[in-house]
């Protein structure tokens, strides 16, 4: 199989869909590809497989950290 015939395949699964989005948000995608929809349809894949981006993992804070036991303070 060529890799025409692969692509082709590939775009025969694809549906066009329309949204509205804030251009501001727009120019930023452009900014970084010139297939913005691949960013997008990267973005939801994700979000259904309810996945979160590394940045977010980072900021996770326990609420309550643990305390250590009495005399094993770093005094």
């Amino acid at each position: 199989m060529s890799s025409g015939d692969s692509s082709a395949s590939q775009a025969a699964n694809k549906v066009e869909f329309s949204v509205q989005i804030d251009s501001e948000l727009l120019d930023q995608v452009q900014h970084l590809t010139n297939d913005p929809s691949k960013v997008f349809e990267a973005a939801l894949r994700q979000w259904l497989r309810g996945d979160r981006p590394e940045d977010e993992l980072a900021l996770t804070l326990r609420r309550n950290p643990p305390i250590p036991p009495r005399g094993e303070w770093n005094d």
